[in-house]
């Protein structure tokens, strides 16, 4: 049974909250921030990359290459039709009976848009070399948090799987946050054990929010013991660790915006 731990995100101390809680090991959906809290279970540990120590593999070295001919542009979060078709045409090939299958596009464009924080869409677009069309092949809805970018979700045309463009878009993202001067990366959940999340792992200078603090992923089998633990700390002592910002603080200075080309 999944419990989690959530917040509304709302209001002129919305983007410190956001920025607050990421480093708790908390994600944002629209505008809700969540942090899974099952009563039994320890397996979803936020992760995020270290920018500065990060070092590609020789096979991510050659994604980089395969995709050097997509050209990357940042957007505010508004939806478009054809983000729309890229996404049912992602989710109906590769998580035809996931959760959000039978999204429609009027949730789709909630996604996208419902954010009360500074949030881009970064589209990637394929240029035909006959005829000179570009056509939307991937797309990541990123939060702009104070010391990195959270990539909210990303979806993909199937077929450029092969191509391993999802782990590129990854990849580009920590050269956006190079260029920015932003320090991290966060992907979101990994589960060890799991093979939908297993790429995670295959960063370096990842870490994950384990027992109240970043720690640099070791051997992922080191976690497995972690997906069933025999007790789990109350909510109610969970909460009273959380940090929370000082919302008179003055607020932060936004990094600059994602170039428009790779």
């Amino acid at each position: 049974m999944e419990r989690k731990l959530f917040t509304a995100l709302q209001g002129e101390n919305a983007e410190a909250l956001n920025d607050s809680l990421s480093k708790q090991g908390f994600r944002r959906s629209q505008n809700v921030l969540y942090r899974p809290t099952c009563s039994d279970c320890a397996a979803c540990m936020s992760a995020r990359i270290r920018v500065a120590d990060f070092n590609p593999t020789k096979s991510q070295r050659r994604t980089l290459n395969k995709n050097g001919n997509l050209t990357r542009s940042s957007t505010s979060p508004w939806a478009s039709e054809a983000q729309y078709a890229l996404f049912r045409e992602y989710l109906e090939t590769r998580h035809a009976d996931g959760g959000m299958a039978d999204m429609d596009v009027f949730e789709f464009a909630a996604m996208i848009e419902e954010t009360p924080i500074r949030t881009r869409v970064i589209e990637y677009h394929a240029t035909d070399p006959d005829t000179g069309e570009r056509e939307l092949v991937a797309t990541c809805l990123t939060d702009i948090l104070d010391d990195g970018l959270s990539m909210v979700y990303s979806f993909y045309k199937p077929e450029l799987a092969r191509d391993s463009i999802g782990t590129y878009v990854i990849l580009d993202h920590i050269d956006i946050a190079r260029e920015a001067g932003l320090p991290f990366v966060y992907l979101g959940y990994w589960v060890p054990g799991s093979k939908k999340m297993g790429y995670k792992a295959r960063f370096s200078a990842l870490e994950v929010y384990n027992n109240d603090q970043w720690d640099e992923l070791s051997d992922p089998l080191d976690y497995a013991a972690e997906r069933h633990p025999l007790e789990n700390e109350p909510v109610a002592a969970q909460v009273a660790k959380i940090n929370l910002p000082d919302m008179q603080s003055t607020p932060r200075t936004a990094p600059p915006d994602p170039k428009t080309e790779y």
